[in-house]
């Protein structure tokens, strides 16, 4: 399940990639993004936008009744459209070059980095809504969609993002709940390559 991203390519690369206008926005290589930090996210009207990792359910009640306190940087795909927590939100798009995973032991752990075994770009379903904030600042955020793992990378976690082919994009984005839900599946075995990190430093931006 990811809990950390990275992302090599320029936004104009990713925006040729879908095929969408090049934003007025220019990030550089970022090699370690964390949970919080904005990121770039490919929203429903066809633009890359900045938008915060974590959505914070300001307003929304869990099946109980009881509000929903934490933020939300990943959401299971099998009942997404089915809580309350998430009622109203939209799909989207995040576009990363990979993510990073760990195993072992507390204070031994060893990070691996998961990408496209043939390079390129990898699109995470998401969701996305507004956020109002004290004093009425709007933050837009988003949170990736989670399903089981596959072959690939069931060895070192039991979530993974819900991945997207370039021709499911159009159907994520536009198509019926039902359309969208046939798509929250594992990733086909072999295209995804796993391997050990080299040293990144964690703290940085």
């Amino acid at each position: 399940m990811p809990g950390r991203l990275f992302l090599t390519q320029d936004t104009a690369s990713i925006a040729a990639h879908f095929k969408v206008p090049i934003p007025d926005i220019c990030d550089p290589a970022r090699p370690n993004i964390a949970p919080g930090q904005e990121i770039i996210v490919l929203r429903q009207d066809r633009q890359l936008a900045r938008m915060r990792w974590g959505i914070i359910p300001v307003g929304r009640v869990n099946a109980r009744g009881r509000p929903v306190m934490e933020t939300i940087i990943n959401a299971r795909s099998e009942s997404v459209f089915e809580k309350t927590a998430f009622k109203g939100v939209q799909r989207c798009i995040v576009p990363v070059a990979g993510w990073y995973e760990w195993t072992g032991e507390k204070r031994k752990k060893t990070a691996w980095r998961i990408s496209p075994r043939s390079g390129g770009l990898l699109a995470f379903a998401a969701i996305c809504d507004m956020w109002t904030a004290p004093g009425g600042l709007t933050v837009e955020q988003v949170a990736i969609l989670t399903c089981q793992p596959s072959a690939d990378v069931q060895d070192i976690h039991d979530r993974m993002a819900v991945i997207l082919d370039l021709k499911s994009v159009g159907v994520w984005l536009d198509g019926s709940q039902a359309e969208a839900s046939e798509l929250m599946v594992p990733l086909t075995a072999g295209l995804l390559k796993v391997e050990q990190a080299a040293e990144v430093d964690w703290t940085a931006p």
